[in-house]
């Protein structure tokens, strides 16, 4: 699935864990000041508990058992500090403070708060707390602490005394004007301060004794938000209000209903979307108060057993007067119905269902009228749903919202009813493009949401009538809507109708093949799940009609490719009715100025055609495919070949490949579509990719049908000579002509191919065109292959697979990095490619590809296995993996060491050759096989020579690991392996690319690591035939050092000599000798940097060698000389003195 869904648990089990980690955090004083080092791990030890609670987020309720035991220790140290009046540390309780915020974040104030003390006391405590100076409570760091207090007051506020019984004598109502002035200061605060000043102030004006506070309050609030500029301030101010009026008591907030309503009209307040959410549950919440409780009945208010009993006086409903502020609370709740944002227009839907619900059902048949209403507000001059304005969109979830929370609560009529499905119906395919995207999948969502809610509070006799149409749509959108949340509501909407009425046909079937996973991914939806529930007939029309009209005609190209391959699906179950009409529907889009639909259209019949080969054959066949041929006609030419409409384009050509036939390619001029050659020809010179790739087969299709050989030489020289863009056209087009039915092109092709890919000749292609070339060489051998002797010598068939050799040795770069990694990728998998297809036509062997050759594509491809980029080395481990997995042939093409590899890369766990720590420590042994040691071997030395730290640093150490394996003198059997072979090998490679810095500063890389590992000190401090190896690569390394330019190559050839010194200073003193002269070049170097870098790099390995106390003389030396300055004097005087200590 794309979107993973998260885990699911069945209990609080990191309890014990998260109780352990807490006690270790309640056990530190928090009065005391942590040091640096404590500071970092109760960090640390704070946001464990943090990620803990963060896991079961989705699943809090879990911890309710357990939060009690949690919270409460917490919140008593929390006390304990503010009792403390000599407090001073901080950090401590910021943390803890920090500790309450994450359970409250992670349940919900409203839960936590209970677990808070609250005993009579704790009002004071609490009160100095947040007042007295020097409190850590006015620290700007401690937002999490204000917090956690301003909650613990709106906790204590609510205790059942008066709140005079804590003044002083003198001082009536301080207590409460503390409070109050408290909860005032906090609320203009941005953060969540401002949260728990709202609650404080609203549980307190909730309180009897404060109740003539309140009034005061709502003047302050209505001067507050008249002030623009402080909409921090509206928002608590809001907020507190909200709260007060939709639990306070009735009667003082009936008599401020004015006061309210005037203060919800402020002008500011439609400034922001917060604000306008707030406003928009206030003059909600006012209405309910002005209106008598709920209604007495019960279950679906307005179904038919409640209407029949209304109609028969047995349930009689009350009289009341609805008060005109009620009606004015309406106009602006549908007002916001249709604002831009989400939050505030489903406020205004819940706010207008409620109050529906305490009107009589006349009052609620007259408002579900209006919110209906909605919908036509932008359709009246519509001819269709895709004619709306994008504006409408908000107003159509809007009051889509509305009346799903208007069916929950059983508020639709049966009178209703039909006109509210018919709306629905349009939402569930409300998808209007904007500029680059669509709008519309809310009101999408929110129609299956009203369906879900029309079929939990509805009778099923209701919805009988529509039961039909209701399964039709929701079976659609459930499988062909663009978004996964839209399918799965539609999905959920279907399951509810099945579960709770059995309305729908075939319901358990096709809820099965709908249901949460199998539409969760778009290509199963679209493949799978629609083609299985199209079986039943009474879906079926439905859904290829919706692929016709809707989803070919989708803005987003892949809904139009997919669409079109789930049509192919659809017709193939009833193709002799099906593919007619899809043909002539496709048709249609075809004749539109639209360039979506007229790909969607080309799409469609591309499929159909494909349908129909697969189902037809013979004279039938070739009428239907010339019948879906001619239809391009309808296309103008220019269309086709714009170089703007590419989707066009390449969908043209996959037509004209799917649907071209003998006779159409023999009428030239005269036929149905004249123009279609000057199509593909200029698919084939167009820049985009899938142009040519599509135009290609189109070709390819052409072909098959006819000997296209002198076409073929001039679409060669004509695109060789073309724009850059046009030249990978070449090898595309190459690459899958039918030379096994017409081969006269096919030596114009090879001699092409070859000079094509040859980066020396005069075509010169670029890396791109020469990607093409290569991949066309396995191609054309895959086709020809059944009559290889016929069509191909093997001089011609040798030359191209030397082109592919060839191919594994491109380093091209540019300044895209290593392009020319394309080359040798294509190369890898032509090359196995070829062997395999070579190896199963054993009668072809040994004359088209030799065992010499053989071998040398098995050496390239383990080479690439072992380099550096690791989507290189993945491709030939997947060509390795399948050559190796070939019945093993017997003889020369047997694969040399093929059961040690097929032990190493086929057992067990599938190794990831991408991955160079898995992979270097098994590639490495690769060096005992003699056959394809060199190339192996010079793949190691370019992933040593890497800049990358993940590949050095792993292959570094593995050829280090298995050298250490082989041992230290060379043997008489040739097939044998030792340190001494390797070295040499090494320094052969070395030798063979000297001028190459690419390929020889690698080399000194690998000599350093093997000189510098700790596995191998051993074998090569002792006198024998590694330290004459070692010699020769020393005397190599410092070869013409003066003269070189070449800073990198020059400081690795330092770094040999540094490492050789501890080496043979007991077992060669000659050649130690040797190196102590070499130095001498490097730390009186004209470059200061590599002066620089001998003497650190002495510095950093001489204190680790044992050179009968030299070295600490010569550290002293390196350390006193400021090697950077230009002094020559000065710097031959401290090389001279250096290399005299070296010496002895």
């Amino acid at each position: 699935m794309a979107e993973e869904d998260s885990k699911v648990f069945a209990n609080f089990g990191r309890y014990d864990e998260l109780s352990a980690l807490q006690a270790t955090l309640l056990a530190l004083d928090p009065n005391a000041e942590p040091t640096s080092e404590e500071e970092l791990k109760e960090i640390i030890l704070h946001r464990k508990l943090t990620l803990i609670l963060d896991e079961y987020q989705e699943q809090s309720y879990l911890a309710d058992p357990f939060l009690s035991d949690l919270v409460s220790p917490v919140v008593d140290a929390i006390r304990e500090h503010a009792r403390n009046t000599e407090a001073k540390s901080t950090h401590r309780i910021m943390r803890l403070a920090a500790l309450v915020y994450a359970y409250v974040k992670f349940r919900g104030y409203k839960t936590i708060t209970r677990f808070f003390p609250h005993e009579v006391p704790d009002l004071a405590i609490a009160m100095d707390y947040m007042t007295r100076d020097g409190s850590p409570t006015h620290d700007a760091a401690q937002w999490a602490l204000r917090y956690v207090v301003l909650l613990w007051l709106s906790l204590i506020c609510m205790i059942p005394f008066d709140l005079a019984q804590f003044d002083e004598d003198n001082q009536i109502g301080r207590t409460s004007s503390a409070l109050e002035a408290l909860g005032k200061q906090h609320l203009g605060r941005a953060g969540l301060e401002r949260e728990g000043a709202a609650v404080l102030l609203a549980r307190l004006y909730m309180r009897r004794d404060m109740l003539q506070r309140f009034s005061i309050f709502l003047d302050w609030s209505m001067h507050a938000v008249q002030n623009p500029d402080d909409v921090f301030t509206s928002l608590g101010a809001l907020n507190v209000i909200c709260e007060v009026v939709k639990s306070g008591p009735e009667e003082p907030l009936r008599k401020a209903a004015p006061q309210l309503l005037a203060l919800a009209d402020a002008a500011p307040l439609t400034s922001n979307m917060v604000l306008r959410k707030y406003r928009t549950k206030l003059v909600a919440r006012v209405a309910l108060r002005l209106l008598p409780p709920r209604s007495h009945r019960k279950g679906t208010q307005l179904g038919a057993q409640a209407q029949a009993a209304t109609d028969d006086g047995l349930l009689a409903e009350p009289d009341i007067d609805v008060p005109e502020e009620v009606e004015t609370a309406l106009e602006q709740l549908f007002a916001s119905l249709q604002d831009k944002d989400t939050v505030v227009r489903w406020s205004a839907a819940k706010g207008v269902a409620r109050i529906a619900e305490r009107l009589p059902r006349d009052f609620a048949e007259q408002i579900l009228e209006t919110v209906l209403g909605h919908f036509s507000i932008h359709s009246v001059a519509s001819a269709s749903l895709y004619d709306v304005p994008t504006v409408a969109e908000g107003t159509w979830h809007g009051a889509c919202l509305t009346c799903a929370e208007m069916a929950r609560r059983g508020l639709v009529s049966a009178e209703k009813l039909p006109e509210l499905i018919g709306w629905l119906d349009k939402a569930l395919y409300f998808d209007l493009r904007k500029g680059a995207h669509s709008v519309g999948s809310n009101v999408r969502d929110a129609a299956a949401y009203v369906l879900w809610a029309l079929a939990r509070a509805h009778d099923a006799a209701l919805l009988a009538p529509h039961a039909l149409a209701l399964a039709r749509s929701l079976v659609t959108v459930a499988v062909y809507d663009r978004e996964i949340s839209i399918r799965r509501a539609a999905s959920a909407a279907f399951q509810e109708y099945v579960g709770r009425t059995g309305l729908f046909p075939h319901g358990i079937d096709v809820l099965s093949k709908t249901d949460f996973y199998a539409v969760s991914v778009r290509k199963n939806a679209f493949l799978v799940a629609a083609p299985e529930t199209a079986v039943h007939p009474e879906y079926r029309v439905f859904l290829f009609n919706h692929v016709l009209d809707v989803t070919l005609r989708h803005w987003d190209a892949s809904m139009r490719q997919l669409g079109s391959e789930s049509l192919r699906l659809l017709c193939l179950l009833d193709l002799d009715v099906l593919g007619p009409q899809a043909v002539e529907k496709s048709s249609k889009l075809l004749q539109g100025i639209d360039t979506t639909d007229i790909h969607g259209g080309l799409l469609a019949l591309a499929e159909v055609a494909g349908a129909y080969r697969q189902r037809l054959d013979g004279p039938d066949l070739e009428v239907r495919l010339h019948d879906i041929f001619s239809r391009l006609a309808l296309v103008k030419t220019t269309t086709l070949t714009s170089p703007r409409n590419e989707l066009v384009t390449a969908e043209a050509c996959r037509l004209m490949a799917a649907t071209l036939t003998l006779s159409e390619v023999q009428a030239n001029d005269k036929g149905a579509v004249p123009h279609w050659r000057k199509v593909v020809e200029d698919g084939l010179r167009h820049r985009s990719t899938t142009v040519q790739e599509e135009a290609a087969s189109a070709f390819a299709a052409l072909s098959g049908l006819v000997d296209c050989t002198d076409t073929v030489k001039r679409l060669i020289k004509e695109l060789r000579s073309g724009s850059l863009s046009a030249r990978p056209s070449v090898g595309r087009m190459l690459g899958v002509l039918r030379y096994d039915l017409h081969g006269n092109a096919l030596p114009k092709a090879v001699e092409c191919l070859l000079e094509c890919v040859d980066a020396k000749s005069p075509a010169k292609f670029h890396v791109e065109a020469r990607k093409t070339c290569y991949e066309a060489i396995p191609r054309l051998l895959n086709t020809v292959v059944g009559h290889m002797p016929e069509h191909l010598t093997p001089k011609d068939v040798g030359a191209l697979i030397r082109a592919l050799l060839r191919g594994l040795e491109d380093y091209t770069m540019d300044e895209r990095g290593d392009v020319g990694s394309w080359i040798r990728i294509v190369s890898i998998q032509g090359l196995a490619a070829v062997a395999s297809m070579f190896l199963g036509r054993s009668e072809l062997l040994p004359s088209y590809m030799p065992a010499e050759t053989f071998h040398e594509a098995i050496a390239g491809i383990l080479k690439q296995g072992v380099e550096r980029l690791d989507n290189v080395r993945d491709e030939a481990g997947v060509c390795a993996r399948s050559l190796l997995e070939l019945e093993p042939p017997a003889g020369d093409y047997a694969i040399e060491g093929g059961e040690m590899m097929r032990t190493l890369f086929l057992q067990g766990e599938l190794v990831p050759w991408s991955d160079g720590s898995v992979l270097f420590p098994k590639a490495a042994r690769l060096l005992c096989v003699a056959r394809y040691r060199k190339q192996v071997l010079s793949g190691i030395i370019l992933s040593v020579g890497s800049r990358s730290e993940s590949i050095t640093r792993p292959m570094g150490e593995a050829l280090a690991g298995y050298a250490a394996t082989l041992p230290v003198s060379s043997t008489e059997d040739e097939q044998a392996y030792s340190l001494p072979d390797l070295l040499q090998d090494v320094l052969d490679h070395g030798q063979a690319n000297f001028t190459s810095n690419l390929v020889f500063v690698p080399v000194l890389q690998t000599f350093n690591v093997l000189v510098g590992s700790e596995k191998l000190q051993d074998a090569l401090s002792t006198k024998g035939e590694c330290t004459v190896k070692l010699s020769a690569v020393r005397s190599v390394a410092t070869k013409n050092i003066s003269r070189l330019k070449n800073v990198q190559r020059i400081q690795e050839s330092m770094k040999i000599v540094v490492n050789l010194l501890a080496l043979t200073f007991i077992a060669d003193p000659q050649e130690y000798m040797s190196c102590v002269e070499a130095l001498q070049s490097f730390l009186s170097h004209d470059f200061p940097h590599v002066r620089t870098a001998t003497a650190e790099y002495m510095c950093q390995v001489l204190p680790g060698v044992d050179l009968q106390g030299r070295e600490e003389a010569v550290e002293e030396i390196l350390l006193e000389t400021e090697w950077t300055l230009p002094d020559k004097v000065m710097l031959q005087e401290a090389t001279g003195r250096a290399i005299s200590v070296l010496k002895g």
